[in-house]
């Protein structure tokens, strides 16, 4: 029996995805907020899909930040957009 992937929600369209597709920011311990590449930083985790209008809705109705209890640098909002595709997936 194959191995079900792990479902993680986006935060920008709301539909569940295979986690391996989005993208993971996380909080650190430490309360630092960087994007997690191979998904297994420990720390509090949000998922957006790589599609730009999951982005600026994530961005625009700051579910980004309530996600992970603390604002998110612009720095890392420019790193997230670089890793997006423009259609929707």
């Amino acid at each position: 029996m194959p191995k079900a992937l792990p479902q993680r929600m986006c935060l920008g369209c709301r539909e569940s995805r295979p986690k391996n597709e989005l993208i993971r920011v996380v909080r650190t311990p430490e309360g630092k907020i960087c994007l997690d590449e191979r998904g297994k930083m420990s720390g509090r985790g949000a998922y957006i899909c790589r599609s730009r209008a999951c982005f600026e809705k994530a961005v625009r109705s700051k579910a980004l930040e309530r996600s992970l209890n603390t604002p998110v640098p612009d720095e890392i909002k420019q790193s997230i957009a670089e890793q997006l595709t423009d259609e929707n997936t």
